[in-house]
């Protein structure tokens, strides 16, 4: 595949983000081909100096960095707001993830840079969005994850509150701003006309509370958490057995039949309790409880290999030892190696969606601090010596 088959070739981003919500957003466009060009400050993106870092460079910087070009400007000097306009001017889209006001009182937000650029698609990632009481607050997925709700619905019941494993508000806010700037520049395709977005980890969190909301909408009853279980269909959850857990999903009748058939429990068919999904439901734990009877008299692997046989959905709960030597996961390509001027040879996610024209691509690794600022200044018009006083100043 040549470079011109990729999706967003020729599209230019200029992505003033730090830390997880704005990187990740802009990585997907730099997957699927676009010139991504991170503006760093003097010190660096701060995940450069997580856990474990050599130096400016660490893992977690190339987890949510790679395909990109870095540079590093000072948006707080003058010079370094200059050239950032004057990249601005020559990118089809901006991703920001400063605070509300921030962008604007550096005269780097969306009205000053989109008034003679009407093209521009400008995307702000926030904890709580551009407007309401709250927009001025800072944002972090663990608190958004409590104000959102989903800290409330996570956990077994009546356990302390547990924030889900992953940053899942970050990484949400992410991928609907990613959706947006691609419904954006389809519209922009067809009209000429770029546009504003925004979105924030708290929305990501309320978006993705499709069950939680519909059961609260319908009962007004707060949800409440449920474990590994479903809160609209059951058995749907993890049960343990003699040897460790495995997952079922017998998440309608005719799967509850056959599961019952498996564990040779016809009797339940004849159960009220057990009679349909809304009723199983309503009696999870119990019947979680008779099934766990069962399934704890043998080891995982007789059970897994018994469901697989008869179609019933099962699975192991694997640690992420075992996820990276699935046969499964190696087949999707799901683990990549770059090669790392500073860190050698490393290990980092492939792309989660595979398409047959243009599939996206996890390319190079991330940027040193820097590396890109000749470079891309010059392609900006910038002279050595203006390179030179603008590193200065």
């Amino acid at each position: 595949m040549s470079s011109t088959d990729r999706a967003l070739e020729g599209v230019r981003v200029l992505d003033v983000t730090q830390v997880m919500a704005g990187p990740f957003c802009a990585m997907q466009l730099a997957d699927f081909g676009a010139d991504v060009i991170k503006i760093e400050p003097p010190d660096g993106d701060s995940t450069r100096r997580m856990a474990g870092a050599a130096g400016t460079e660490s893992a977690a910087f190339n987890a949510v960095n790679r395909g990109k070009r870095g540079i590093v400007l000072n948006l707080k000097s003058p010079a370094g707001r200059d050239a950032c306009i004057r990249l601005a001017r020559r990118a089809d889209i901006v991703i920001e993830n400063y605070r509300p006001g921030v962008m604007r009182s550096l005269g780097l937000d969306y009205e000053t840079l989109s008034a003679d650029h009407q093209g521009l698609i400008y995307a702000s990632i926030s904890g709580y969005g551009q407007t309401g009481p709250d927009r001025e607050k800072g944002g972090f997925d663990l608190v958004a994850q409590g104000v959102s709700g989903l800290m409330s619905i996570t956990g077994e019941p009546g356990g302390s509150p547990v924030k889900a494993g992953i940053p899942v508000t970050d990484l949400g806010a992410a991928l609907f701003a990613t959706s947006a700037i691609l419904a954006a520049l389809h519209h922009r395709s067809r009209t000429g006309r770029g546009q504003y977005i925004d979105t924030s980890l708290i929305d990501a969190g309320v978006a993705m509370s499709v069950w939680e909301a519909t059961e609260y909408f319908s009962t007004q009853v707060a949800p409440e958490p449920t474990g590994s279980a479903h809160r609209m269909s059951a058995p749907y959850q993890a049960v343990r057995c003699a040897d460790g857990y495995i997952t079922i999903a017998a998440a309608n009748d005719r799967l509850f039949r056959r599961l019952c058939q498996l564990l040779d429990r016809p009797g339940w068919l004849d159960n009220p309790d057990y009679a349909d999904d809304t009723r199983r439901v309503q009696n999870r734990a119990t019947l979680a409880r008779e099934i766990e009877a069962v399934t704890r008299e043998r080891p995982r692997q007789h059970w897994l290999d018994l469901f697989e046989a008869n179609g019933l959905p099962s699975g192991p709960i694997n640690n992420y030892a075992q996820v990276f030597e699935d046969p499964q996961v190696r087949a999707r390509n799901l683990i990549v190696e770059t090669e790392h001027p500073s860190l050698g040879r490393i290990p980092t996610l492939g792309a989660p969606v595979k398409m047959s024209l243009t599939p996206p691509i996890a390319g190079r690794p991330a940027p040193l601090l820097g590396q890109h600022t000749n470079e891309v200044l010059r392609e900006a018009g910038y002279s050595d010596d203006e390179i030179a006083r603008l590193k200065r100043g």
